[in-house]
């Protein structure tokens, strides 16, 4: 792997035509598979947000954080909202939500996580990339995301590494999410603002 030189005069013009062309490249994936998220798809999951309990969501690596991201917002929203796995989670019962993302559909932490929920009697939401996958399967609301898997490095669907593009649009879901939410909820910014955390 070659060094380049800070002192290199063409490095700033390199790195950033470089910046020009992949901004372009991330916008317009995100843009071209964000359009085909289906709306009913992600109607049926806001249906299921709403009649639940309490949520709890689940992801691993980069996925999970995102989720972690719009649990927040759930909760700004008044929403009782638990990530799973951490120490304060209570147990997942009859009338619960489960929100779960996984872009294969078969991320073994995951599905156990959703076939508990079942056993338990709650309910489950997922945005994978593959509706014929056992965390689809199990899920009685399924938002696809038409991206490429993290393990399909060749893919025509996108020249970005390893489930980024997922990961992106799944974040760009979930805001428009809490976007409509928060129409229908009609409470002013200053309200959701008193429930944000305030031990930071």
């Amino acid at each position: 792997m070659s060094v380049v030189s800070e002192t290199d005069p063409a490095a700033p013009a390199d790195v950033s035509r470089a910046f020009d062309r992949n901004r372009l490249l991330v916008q317009d994936e995100i843009s071209e598979v964000f359009q085909r998220v289906d709306s009913a798809q992600v109607a049926a999951l806001v249906t299921e947000l709403r009649l639940a309990d309490r949520i709890f969501v689940t992801g691993a690596g980069r996925s999970g954080l995102v989720l972690k991201m719009a649990a927040m917002r759930l909760m700004h929203l008044g929403l009782t909202v638990h990530v799973a796995g951490e120490t304060t989670a209570p147990a997942i019962r009859s009338g619960d939500l489960l929100l779960a993302a996984s872009g294969s559909g078969t991320t073994a932490g995951v599905v156990k996580a959703a076939e508990t929920a079942a056993a338990q009697g709650a309910r489950i939401a997922v945005y994978t990339t593959n509706s014929g996958s056992p965390l689809a399967k199990a899920a009685s609301a399924v938002v696809l995301i038409p991206a490429a898997q993290k393990t399909d490095h060749g893919s025509a669907v996108s020249r970005q590494y390893s489930g980024s593009l997922f990961e992106q649009v799944l974040f760009a879901t979930t805001e428009a999410v809490f976007q409509s939410l928060w129409d229908e909820d009609a409470a002013s910014p200053e309200e959701l603002w008193q429930r944000h955390a305030n031990l930071e």
